[in-house]
């Protein structure tokens, strides 16, 4: 799937999302010899969708170390690699795996900074492929993003294409905090443009995918075409829509969301995980206080029902779609 690169990345290629990680993560080791990758079948093999391919060859198998089957042993040698000086980057095979994992990073992870008082870094990036999409069996399709959201000290990062993956993974292996890095797993083969001399403008922020006027669709990772999409297929009904990608989900860029609500008065939620307790209800209740007095309807969601993820044969079911987005922008226009 990936291609190997000896130098680090300029001008403009197009890429897919899974060769721009690949490119953002080789950049990282050859410019920061403290950067090392830790994972399940991360070396020789390159990964289940060769996102690491070809780094280990190339940096050497102390710097992409295949680590053993133990998600929470992953994470907390991570820990220790971080104190010690390094800055590890360790990923999670599949989202439903991380569980295991979960205590490293809520209890110990995120809040270490805090126990030492600020005299300790703790610059861990966590690598975490989810979502569903993909015909997968059961624990490989999760969207575990509010569990995580949720926990203070911890960065919650995701992005929707191939210029973002690079920048935004850049921009969490740099943090000096640990960071929760989400990647839109049936996105790796999509390609698009990939602008390497030009830095994405705050990479944790939220930024308009599509202009619009009558509402604005919220969406984050995988969801954001979904979306775009839905605001393309809103033209024949007469609708103008605008897209907001929201890349950092903690810290949430809940100022850009709320101005632009304010200016659309319409607002639909879509997110791949239960609409029950979701990150969308954060969303929602930032925007009743913030722009509650611009809302021409209740704000909506659209998003998995509050089921465990299905069998892949009803998976189309469950995740949001077109129609269900459009009917949900017919909703508001009933107010």
């Amino acid at each position: 799937m990936t291609t190997v690169f000896d130098e680090v990345a300029t001008g403009t290629k197009k890429l897919t999302v899974g060769q721009a990680v690949n490119r953002a993560l080789g950049d990282a080791l050859a410019t920061d010899e403290r950067v090392l990758l830790q994972g399940e079948d991360i070396g020789a093999l390159g990964g289940v969708y060769r996102v690491t391919e070809g780094l280990a060859a190339r940096f050497g198998s102390d710097r992409v170390v295949d680590a053993p089957l133990g998600e929470s042993g992953i994470v907390g040698t991570s820990i220790g690699l971080a104190q010690a000086g390094f800055v590890p980057v360790a990923e999670i095979q599949f989202d439903g795996f991380v569980y295991p994992a979960f205590d490293q990073i809520v209890s110990q992870l995120a809040k270490m900074h805090s126990r030492f008082q600020g005299s300790q870094q703790f610059p861990v990036t966590i690598r975490l492929p989810y979502g569903g999409g993909i015909g997968s069996v059961e624990h490989h399709s999760e969207s575990p993003e509010a569990y995580f959201a949720h926990t203070a000290g911890l960065k919650v990062v995701t992005y929707s294409n191939a210029h973002d993956a690079y920048w935004v993974t850049r921009a969490a292996i740099d943090s000096a905090d640990p960071v929760l890095l989400l990647e839109p797993k049936k996105h790796y083969f999509v390609r698009g443009e990939v602008d390497f001399d030009v830095p994405t403008d705050n990479p944790f922020a939220t930024v308009e995918a599509r202009p619009g006027t009558d509402g604005t669709l919220l969406a984050w990772g995988p969801q954001v075409s979904t979306a775009l999409a839905a605001a393309e297929a809103g033209v024949e009904d007469g609708y103008d829509l605008q897209v907001l990608d929201i890349r950092g989900l903690s810290p949430l860029d809940m100022t850009t969301i709320a101005d632009a609500v304010k200016t659309t008065g319409r607002a639909v939620i879509i997110h791949e995980s239960s609409t029950f307790a979701g990150f969308g209800a954060e969303i929602s209740a930032g925007l009743m206080e913030q722009a509650f007095l611009s809302l021409e309807a209740p704000v909506q969601r659209v998003g998995g029902y509050h089921m465990p993820y299905p069998p892949s044969r009803l998976e189309q079911d469950y995740l949001p779609s077109v129609d269900r987005i459009l009917d949900a922008v017919d909703e508001t226009f009933t107010y």
